[in-house]
């Protein structure tokens, strides 16, 4: 756990604005004795900027960089805010439960949609009793809209963050759907069980889902991927699931 949060790169970005400080504190001194004042949105930018090439350098994804050039301003900006502190922690909590554990995890939230989901549907037609776990389930809508298309299956949902897998449990209680939804992570879960995983995850994570996936799931299950492919092996089938949209990706054990 230790060793995955020293390799998060929302930290590796912290202590890139850490460094961005002083250098920029440099730059400021030097050119106000050329004589050229700065206002403090000037300042903040400048601190964004240098963020933003060191983020360049370092190697982290184009994301990364946006988020370092617009941290110094938009905390200048919500500093210049006249409103309560219960609403930055109110914002801060939320965004907290939505996201979790995203900085380790490299997963942000990404949810799919109803073609995705008829897709996945068509896939597992000829397959009577099928179970299949959505591994980063969010909001539930895959595992939901399975369930109901499917009453003979066994469809699950696995999700870390609190408040997607606490909306996706009150959306199958009332709804009366027989679909489950755990919350942990899918490392914790054991593949061979499940007749078809399916993931839309980020590109960070699917080598470490490949390796889980190569040495856990039973010949004539799949793995299905939304968007992200995986660099280990070449996916056995490809379906244009939404049109001029990603791609589904699947792998056949």
């Amino acid at each position: 756990m230790l060793q995955q949060i020293l390799r998060a790169p929302a930290l590796k970005a912290i202590l890139i604005q850490v460094l961005a400080f002083p250098l920029m504190l440099l730059l400021v001194y030097g050119l106000a004795r050329a004589g050229l004042a700065m206002s403090l949105p000037v300042v903040a930018l400048l601190q964004g900027v240098l963020a933003a090439l060191l983020t360049w350098r370092v190697g982290l994804a184009r994301w990364w960089c946006a988020i370092g050039l617009l941290f110094a301003p938009a905390l200048l900006a919500a500093s210049l805010l006249d409103w309560p502190p219960a609403v930055f922690l109110a914002a801060f909590v939320f965004l907290l439960s939505l996201y979790w554990s995203t900085f380790r995890t490299q997963v942000p939230f990404y949810p799919s949609g109803p073609k995705v989901w008829q897709a996945v549907a068509e896939l597992i037609a000829d397959r009577p009793g099928v179970r299949l776990v959505d591994i980063g389930s969010g909001l539930g809508g895959l595992v939901l809209d399975l369930a109901r298309r499917r009453p003979d299956g066994q469809f699950c949902g696995i999700e870390l963050a609190p408040l997607p897998w606490l909306a996706s449990r009150l959306r199958a209680r009332l709804t009366g759907s027989g679909a489950r939804f755990l919350r942990g992570d899918y490392a914790a879960l054991d593949f061979g069980r499940y007749d078809v995983v399916f993931a839309y995850l980020s590109p960070a994570a699917m080598a470490a889902l490949w390796i889980k996936a190569e040495t856990e799931m039973l010949p004539g299950s799949m793995l299905l991927s939304y968007e992200f492919q995986i660099a280990a092996r070449a996916p056995d089938k490809t379906i244009a699931a939404t049109e001029g949209g990603p791609l589904l990706y699947i792998w056949c054990f």
